[in-house]
Order: C-alpha cells, then sequence, then structure tokens
C-alpha cells in the first residue's frame, strides 16, 4: 500500500510542476466580448496546452479581458471573475467546468505523518503499441524506451524515427504533425507516414496531431538511435468545438508556394454534376486553375495549356483523365486518400511538364479487417473492396466504376437519340510489409471509354497502368523508393456504316521508366532529397487502316517516334532559423530521340516547306538523333513576419518534351502527340511568384495572396489551315510560339465551425506570339493574341454548412471570363467565288459562365454495431438553369452566315446518390 501511495504522489507532483511550469509562462490576450471556442483556441496555440469543456454550458459566456505579460491561471481568473465557470490545470489539460470545481491536489494528510520514502526509480515499459486493447490514456502515460539502454542519455543527440498509422486500418498517415516542446523542434510525416526527428538524449514527450483524429502524445526516454511507430485514432469532433492543429500552420509554416493539399472529405463536400465527388472538378474552385469549359475535366493552370499539366495516380501517368464526355474525372474517389496540387514550388523530383504536377494519392487499403462501399447514381455505380491478406503485413484495394447513361441519351433530341456510351475503370493496389525496412507496393489502374453521337462512327480512349515499387529503409535517417512501371494510353475512332469505307483510325503512347528517389534526413534543420529517373517513350501518331475484308480504304501509317528522357536531381529543405526556411534543388534532364526515323532539312532562310526540303537523314532503330541538355533549377524561400504571418518566394524553370497537338479546346480521341526531334524543339518555362500567408482566427481562416509571371518559348501553336492528322510533315503546319502569363491569386479557406468552405478570386492574362520569321503569313501581325484559355477573371465559392453530424448543405458559386475565339467578320468575293475574312487571332470572347450548384448530404449514424452504414447525397447542378456556351459555331444557311452557341447543361440537372459502408 505504501507503494500505491508513493506512486499516486509521483503523478501528482509531476502534474503540480507542470501545472507551475504552464501558469508560469506569461502571456497576452486581448479579448473583446469573445466566445469561449475564441478563447480556447487562441490559448491553446499560445500554450499548446489542451482545454476540456462541455461547449453547450459555456455558450452564453463572453469574455472581455485585456492583459499583458500574465500567467495563464491569471488570464482564466479575470476571464472566470465573478461568473459561475471554473478552471482546473492538471499537467498540459485544462478542465473548464461551470458550478462545480475540480480538486487536483492531494487532501492534507493523504500520506498520515510518515515521512515520504526517497527518489522513486524512474517506471519504464518497453514501447509496444501492438497492444490494441490498452487504452488511449494509459498509452499516453507510458514511458517508451528508444535505443539501446546501455548507451548513455544526456550526453549527444540521437534520432528517433517510425510511422504515423491510422489505427484501425492501418494506413500511413500524410502529413501529420509531430513536436517536441523542451526542443522546440518537429517534422511531419511524408507520403508513407514516416517521420525523423532527431534529439538530445534523454526524456521527452511529443505531441503529434493531424485534422481528423485525436491530438496524441509519447513520453519517451531517448538513449540511441530508435524506432516508434504511432497510431492515431479518428475523433469527431462537436460542431462548436473548434480545435487548433499544428498542420492548420502548414500554408504559413511550409517554403513551398503554390501549393495546395484536399483531401478526400473535402472533396466530397463540393457538388459535382451527377452527384459523385469529382477530384479534377475540385481543383478547380482553386485559384489560377480554370477549365475551357464544363463537358471537360482537363484544367489549365497560371496559363499553361492542358497538356502541360502532370497528372499521376500512385507515380502512374494519366494522359487523359476524364470519362464520359468528360462529365467525370478518371479517379475512384473510394480509393483516393488525398490529392496535391503544385503551381509554383514543384519539386525536383517531378519533370517533364511545364505548368503543374496533379498527384493523386490512393489508399492503402485496411491492414486489420475487411471492408467495403458502394455507390449508385443514376448514371453510375462503384464498388470498393479491401482488407488485409495476412493481418498487419499484407492489404489490398480494389476499386470499380461503370455506368449505363444510354438511358439518358435516348431522351435528348432526335438528332441525338442512337447516341451510345459506356465507360469502366478499375484500380487494384497491393502493399506488403517484408519486415520493418522492407516494403513492397503493386498500384495498376484500367480504364475504358466508348461513345458515339447518333453516327456511325465509335470513339474510344483506354488508360492502363501499373507499378512496382519497393520501398527500403536503410536507417532512421535515410530511405530510398525504387520503382519501375509502364503506362499506356491508346485512342482513336472507327466507322463501320459502310463496309467499303469502312476504316480505323489509332494513336497511342507507350510509356516505361524507372525511377529510384531517396529522402536524408542528417539533422532537424535539413531534409534531403535525391535520385534519378528514365523513362522511354513509343508513340505511333496515327494509324489509318481498313476495317473488315470489303474495305477499299488505303493504310496510312505515320512513323514510329522514340525517346528517351533521363534526369538526376537534388534538392535540399533548409531551415536556416525559426523564421526563415530554403528550399534548394537542382534537376539535370537530358533528352534523345531515337530511331528509327527520317528527319527532313530544310533550306535555310526559307518557309519550312515540303517543296524546301534539301536533304534527309534516316536514322536506325535506337539511334541518337540529337541530345538536349537541360538543367532546371528550383528556388523557394519563406520568411515568418509572426506566428500566422508569412512571405514566400520561388522560382522554377522546366522543359517539356512530349506536345499535344490538337485544335479543339479539350483532349479529344482525334487529338495527336508528338515528340521533340531534331525538327520541333523542347518547350522552356520560367516562372517567379511572390506570396504573403496569413491565418486568422486561431488558424481556422487561411487566407493568402501570390502573384506570378511565366515565360513560355517554343510553345507550339499551328498555321491556319492546319492538318495535324496523319500529317507526315508535321514541323510544316507548327510554328513556335512565345508565350507571357501573369496573374495574382487571392484565397481564403475556412476550417473550423458550421459553415466551412473555400473561395477564391484569380485575375491572370495569357498571351501567344510567333517568333520564327520563317513562317508567313504571321499570325495576327506578329503581335501577342490571346491563348483560347485565357480567362482573365475567375471566382469560385463552395462552401459546406453542417447542421449536425448528420447533415449538411453544399453550395457552389462559379464565375469566370468567356474564353476567347476567332469569329467571320465579312464576306468578299474572289476570284469569282465568295469567301469568308475571319478576325484577328482570339480576337473575340463568348458569353461570360456563371453557375451556382446545390447538394444535401445525409451521413450515417454513428451506431459502430450496424452490419452497414448508409448515405445519400441530393441535390442539383446548375440550378438557375444558365445556358452557358462551352463553344461556338457558324453556318452558312440561304446566304447568310449564322452563328451558334453551343451548351452543355442548358438547364438544371438534378442528381440523386446512394452510398453504402460495410
Amino acid at each position: 500500500m505504501k507503494h500505491l501511495y508513493l506512486f499516486i504522489f509521483c503523478c501528482f507532483f509531476c502534474c503540480d510542476y507542470a501545472s507551475a511550469q504552464v501558469a508560469g509562462k506569461l502571456l497576452d490576450v486581448n479579448y473583446q466580448k469573445a466566445s469561449i471556442d475564441e478563447v480556447v483556441t487562441d490559448l491553446e496555440a499560445k500554450t499548446g496546452n489542451h482545454f476540456y469543456y462541455d461547449p453547450v454550458l459555456f455558450d452564453s459566456l463572453k469574455v472581455t479581458v485585456q492583459a499583458s505579460r500574465q500567467s495563464l491561471s491569471n488570464i482564466l481568473e479575470l476571464a472566470f471573475k465573478s461568473t459561475d465557470y471554473h478552471y482546473a490545470i492538471n499537467g498540459q489539460e485544462i478542465l473548464l467546468t461551470k458550478g462545480k470545481v475540480i480538486q487536483t491536489d492531494l487532501a492534507d494528510g493523504f500520506f498520515g505523518s510518515k515521512p515520504l520514502p526517497g527518489k522513486a526509480a524512474a517506471v519504464t515499459q518497453v514501447f509496444d503499441e501492438k497492444e490494441k486493447t490498452t487504452t488511449e490514456a494509459t498509452i499516453e502515460n507510458k514511458i517508451y524506451d528508444v535505443g539501446l539502454k546501455s548507451a548513455l542519455t544526456g550526453k549527444g543527440t540521437a534520432t528517433i524515427a517510425g510511422y504515423v498509422k491510422e489505427i484501425k486500418t492501418g494506413e500511413p498517415i500524410a502529413g501529420a504533425i509531430l513536436y517536441v516542446p523542451d526542443a522546440k523542434t518537429g517534422a511531419n510525416t511524408d507520403q508513407f507516414g514516416f517521420y525523423s526527428l532527431t534529439l538530445p538524449k534523454g526524456k521527452h514527450v511529443i505531441t503529434i496531431r493531424y485534422i481528423g483524429t485525436r491530438d496524441a502524445k509519447r513520453q519517451i526516454v531517448l538513449y540511441s538511435d530508435g524506432k516508434l511507430n504511432i497510431d492515431l485514432q479518428e475523433q469527431i469532433q462537436s460542431l462548436k468545438e473548434v480545435k487548433i492543429s499544428a498542420d492548420k500552420v502548414a500554408n504559413v509554416r511550409s517554403p513551398q508556394l503554390g501549393v495546395t493539399r484536399m483531401d478526400i472529405k473535402s472533396i466530397k463536400e463540393i457538388p459535382a454534376v451527377f452527384g459523385e465527388p469529382d477530384i479534377l472538378r475540385a481543383i478547380l474552385v482553386l485559384p489560377g486553375v480554370q477549365s475551357v469549359g464544363e463537358a471537360t475535366t482537363n484544367f489549365n493552370v497560371r496559363g499553361g495549356s492542358a497538356d502541360q499539366n502532370l497528372v499521376l495516380l500512385d507515380g502512374l501517368t494519366i494522359y487523359n483523365p476524364a470519362h464520359f464526355f468528360g462529365f467525370f474525372s478518371a479517379f475512384n474517389p473510394d480509393i483516393v486518400k488525398d490529392i496535391e496540387l503544385y503551381k509554383a514550388s514543384i519539386p525536383e523530383r517531378f519533370g517533364g511538364r511545364l505548368s503543374s504536377v496533379l498527384e493523386v494519392s490512393g489508399r492503402e487499403g485496411n491492414k486489420k479487417k475487411f471492408t467495403g462501399s458502394a455507390g449508385l447514381g443514376i448514371l453510375t455505380s462503384r464498388l470498393n473492396i479491401e482488407g488485409p491478406i495476412v493481418k498487419d503485413k499484407t492489404s489490398f484495394i480494389f476499386g470499380g466504376r461503370t455506368t449505363y447513361s444510354n438511358w439518358l441519351l435516348n431522351l435528348l433530341p432526335e438528332a441525338y437519340k442512337h447516341s451510345k456510351a459506356s465507360f469502366y475503370d478499375f484500380n487494384f493496389d497491393l502493399t506488403h510489409q517484408i519486415d520493418d525496412k522492407n516494403t513492397l507496393y503493386l498500384y495498376s489502374y484500367l480504364s475504358n471509354d466508348n461513345f458515339k453521337l447518333n453516327s456511325d462512327t465509335t470513339y474510344n480512349y483506354s488508360n492502363k497502368n501499373i507499378a512496382l515499387k519497393w520501398k527500403h529503409t536503410y536507417n532512421n535517417k535515410l530511405y530510398g523508393l525504387i520503382s519501375a512501371g509502364f503506362d499506356r494510353y491508346q485512342y482513336g475512332l472507327q466507322s463501320d456504316g459502310n463496309p467499303i469505307n469502312a476504316y480505323k483510325l489509332n494513336f497511342n503512347i507507350n510509356q516505361s521508366n524507372f525511377k529510384a528517389d531517396f529522402s536524408y534526413y542528417p539533422n532537424n534543420q535539413h531534409t534531403i532529397t535525391f535520385g534519378l529517373s528514365s523513362t522511354y517513350y513509343k508513340l505511333h501518331a496515327g494509324n489509318f487502316e481498313p476495317s473488315g475484308a470489303q474495305s477499299l480504304v488505303r493504310s496510312n501509317i505515320v512513323p514510329v517516334q522514340q525517346g528517351l528522357e533521363s534526369a538526376l536531381y537534388a534538392g535540399d529543405k533548409f531551415d536556416v532559423s525559426d523564421d526563415l526556411t530554403v528550399s534548394a534543388g537542382v534537376r539535370l534532364m537530358i533528352y534523345n530521340p531515337l530511331g528509327p526515323g527520317t528527319i527532313n532539312n530544310y533550306a535555310p532562310n526559307l518557309p519550312r516547306q515540303t517543296n524546301y526540303i534539301i536533304d534527309s537523314v534516316t536514322y536506325k532503330s535506337n539511334q541518337v538523333m540529337q541530345t538536349y541538355f537541360n538543367p532546371e533549377i528550383r528556388l523557394s524561400a519563406r520568411y515568418n513576419l509572426g506566428d500566422n504571418l508569412s512571405v514566400k518566394a520561388g522560382y522554377n524553370n522546366l522543359h517539356q518534351y512530349l506536345h499535344l497537338l490538337s485544335n479543339s479546346t479539350a483532349i479529344s480521341p482525334t487529338d495527336v502527340f508528338q515528340l521533340s526531334n531534331p525538327n520541333v524543339k523542347p518547350q522552356r518555362g520560367d516562372q517567379i511568384s511572390l506570396g504573403l500567408y496569413k491565418n486568422l482566427k486561431s488558424n481556422t481562416i487561411e487566407t493568402s495572396v501570390e502573384v506570378y509571371y511565366k515565360r513560355i518559348r517554343d510553345y507550339l501553336d499551328y498555321r491556319s489551315g492546319a492538318m495535324l492528322q496523319l500529317n507526315h510533315h508535321i514541323e510544316t503546319d507548327i510554328i513556335n510560339t512565345e508565350g507571357k502569363a501573369y496573374g495574382i491569386e487571392f484565397f481564403m479557406r475556412k476550417t473550423a465551425g458550421k459553415l466551412t468552405g473555400i473561395m477564391s478570386y484569380t485575375y491572370s492574362r495569357t498571351f501567344l506570339k510567333q517568333n520564327d520569321p520563317l513562317v508567313q503569313p504571321l499570325v495576327n501581325n506578329g503581335d501577342y493574341y490571346p491563348a483560347n484559355y485565357d480567362k482573365p477573371h475567375s471566382f469560385n465559392f463552395t462552401g459546406s454548412y453542417h447542421i449536425s453530424h448528420r447533415y449538411s448543405f453544399q453550395f457552389n458559386f462559379v464565375y469566370s471570363t468567356g474564353r476567347p475565339i476567332t469569329l467571320p467578320i465579312s464576306r468578299f468575293i474572289y476570284d469569282g467565288s465568295e469567301r469568308v475574312y475571319y478576325s484577328s487571332r482570339n480576337a473575340y470572347r463568348i458569353p461570360d459562365y456563371f453557375r451556382s450548384d446545390f447538394s444535401l448530404n445525409i451521413l450515417p449514424n454513428h451506431v459502430i454495431a450496424k452490419t452497414t452504414h448508409n448515405s445519400w447525397t441530393i441535390g442539383v447542378y446548375n440550378i438557375t438553369g444558365q445556358q452557358n456556351a462551352y463553344s461556338t459555331f457558324f453556318t452558312q444557311e440561304g446566304g447568310v452566315i449564322k452563328g451558334y452557341k453551343l451548351s452543355i447543361f442548358a438547364a438544371p440537372i438534378p442528381f440523386i446518390n446512394y452510398n453504402i459502408i460495410f
């Protein structure tokens, strides 16, 4: 019994000492009729403590306190003076009550008159977080020995590393914040949930925070280098409770600018056409991201064309991320964990695109038990199954979607009644943990689209992707990720209506790649990344062949194109001080166009036309035609102007060797891809950015302003009347242009309270200019003209109002300037025939775009014992029935040229989705 008394005494002594430390910190506050939520979030941010209270009891309390350099206890005394509210400090926990007082001290005489024993020995337990029956309180009060006990503590430093995972599923948590208050240092988990911290040997407390999970802490004694894996539990917060979380200041503290991360929960709160959460439409609410119209999920980032975006799904390259005429994105929302869009500070591990990188990360699959979900909508259905193959070691996740849309097409006017459309996609991912240092990942994706619009021509395209990755942890400071994969995008069309003229036209891109990426954490001030990559391209730019034995169509096959893109990179994120962080990197890129092939040489100082070919050079298979060596620089820096205010600057220069040749505004099955070669130069781009970031309301409101200027060189545009398909001399119809893009972006995101959402406004311009004097006539007389995706003004608002945990409303408001077009402006007679005279290129615009949407989410209740949890999504897309123009076209009727506009959704579109989780 004496030992029990001694243990209780030691616990309360430690709590009293911690309370004294808390109470001793001097704070400055200024509250004017502030609610308890505002007071608590501010004090949590300034002290690092946790407040516990019943929001209902504090609803009517308004706090007015102005104090300078006062302890926490004095501030709370002033706040609750002459009221029935009380507080109690127990270590780092602050307990707020109404009417009742919580006593945290031992009663007088608790130990009687007997003297206390001598100093107690430290109580330690060997770390084992696999004991899932242990309560959270027990886990947080355990003391974990890290490293070898034989090593001396208190001398030198050691590194602790491990993984942060979700306790129910075993999936890694990316972006979790770990902080060590006594060492004033911390770390973020990477995409695999891995962290590394270098700390002085001895005792520490590590706090762990992540949105949507309970804040946690771990008490450790660090003897030498060792590992500590941490499990976090999901938290369902009260709507009136505002919890401050360290990752909410990541937008201010990170050195990167022009980077936005969205988790799947946020994406599901954005209304989308036909009610299914849409990954790509979600990023359109971000500043600097625009689309040319409704019937496409392609996007333009900061003045870049659609093909200048690198879209990755777990490292798989997705060339056409759209389904069903662009109404759906190619990503199944049930298998997606989060997305990250890089607009400015593009990490040096990425290359080959000029504008942006969209990284879509999928879930690994539940390592604990079998679960699944299903969704049923008016056009699509989806199914997801996941679970362990070997518990805690091997897991899988499978997702599939398909459509049954023909009934909707049959409701269209007579001109479209015989149209058909179908698509499907499948994901299958496998994760296997060999041991503590080695993990294997298998990612695969398959999609297919077929459609025709009241004709005998069928369009089709498909993605086929697979990758194998091996992650090896060398030690607590270094790990590597080795991967190899294959990506194929195939598209084309086929006509069988007339057997004599039946044909099929096919294109495809085949891409094989190898990557080795390494992350090294020498100390808490440096995060070093380095690696290499190699991508082999093989393109078929057009195979026109007969379809069927009766067809008299002559074959026309454009020669195959091959290229090898290789790179070495290295970068370092250096925390120079608490306020200044610099990130610098270099990427050395080498591109080699490869044979077989024939390169034409044209007469100098004359237009590039077939009649000016002076000779040709033929290259054998895999023979190097030319070497392009292009170093790329990545720089960014962040300086803190205050706790919640920072300024950032960045510079990127990039190169692109794969070009999309298209005379349409969106990616279509008749586009042509072209590799750089001696006659087609790589695209080059430079961007400089500056941003100001400020968080308000105790980090629950994020705001930012960014300005940018981008210069583009050797961007490909086309001669008037250019022929892009089946062109064996494509260099004669393309022209090199230079471009410039600039803009300012305003962004606001509210992350707490009943009303959450995103609001953004962008003013941007994108101009191109022909700079090839050998191409005549000059486009727009050699002056700048707007790109066909130039939309100066763009405003987006998406909000979610939570009535309760189960019921919430979502709404969208979207406005943008109409995109540019070229119009016929007059007719004239030339050589006895009537001709049409067109305006300067892109001199006019289609009408401005406006749309509003609304949806209601009904989530399942929180009864754990239920076999299934069901939810509903009900809403209306384009509530006002706005007839937004997607495109314009002109016809000659009775000798008069008439213009028309095509609207994709010219009426409100109601939708309903039923979802099951099991």
